[in-house]
């Protein structure tokens, strides 16, 4: 079993949710008493929002680097940054190490392609909705075509973000706006739609809606636990 390096805090909510999937999927699929061989390096948020706030990309690349440094010299054999929006910088960090770097992006649009969609909402931060980054990653490389809510949805959806779910606030009615944007856009064409931010699964379950939710925490943590335990 390979080791998988954690690089997370980004929030540390969302991150014991990686390390509780990894773990059931481990001992699902191996059974006895086998968990996963995990390292992880978790910041401080306040560090990481800061540079979001300021659009000081560059140096939150170099937080997240000198991170994947750390796990890589640990003995970490890939590697995952827990969350969505910091994938903004994924390539910076991937150039600074030797192992692997499981991509988010890569293994959500997979899971959409293999389901059968063409068209999916996505949900995230005003930084994953309205950045090319994540979207143009979906729409130039997987073929998919990505709607995202309006301005006012968009506003909604990145407010509860940072001012409820990094806080562990689950509100009913926030849930509500949730899913009411969701339903707008499957009423634009959406066949399903992505939780693009790790804390968003938090809120919304499939039950809540009535197209097919990918949760991004939950396929990127299996996707890891697939290739910690695919032979090299």
């Amino acid at each position: 079993m390979k080791r998988i390096g954690l690089i997370g805090g980004m929030t540390w909510e969302s991150t014991l949710e990686y390390y509780r999937i990894i773990n059931e999927r481990i001992k699902a699929d191996l059974g006895g008493f086998h968990s996963g061989r995990i390292l992880m390096d978790s910041l401080d948020f306040d560090d990481i929002e800061k540079c979001q706030s300021r659009g000081a990309w560059d140096e939150s690349a170099d937080i997240l680097a000198d991170s994947a440094e750390r796990l890589e010299k640990a003995g970490a054999d890939l590697l995952l940054i827990c969350t969505n929006t910091m994938h903004k910088v994924a390539g910076a960090v991937a150039a600074r190490v030797r192992v692997p770097l499981l991509h988010i992006v890569d293994v959500t649009a997979e899971r959409i392609l293999r389901a059968g969609l063409k068209t999916v909402g996505l949900l995230g931060t005003r930084f994953t909705m309205e950045q090319d980054f994540y979207k143009g990653r979906l729409e130039d490389k997987f073929g998919l075509t990505v709607l995202v809510p309006d301005a006012e949805g968009r506003r909604v959806v990145d407010g509860v973000i940072y001012n409820e779910l990094t806080f562990g606030v689950i509100s009913p009615e926030s849930r509500r706006q949730y899913v009411r944007t969701i339903e707008g856009l499957a009423e634009r064409g959406a066949e399903g739609v992505i939780l693009g931010c790790t804390e968003i699964p938090l809120l919304v379950r499939q039950e809540d809606v009535r197209i097919p939710v990918f949760d991004t925490t939950r396929i990127h943590a299996e996707a890891a636990v697939e290739a910690a335990l695919r032979e090299s």
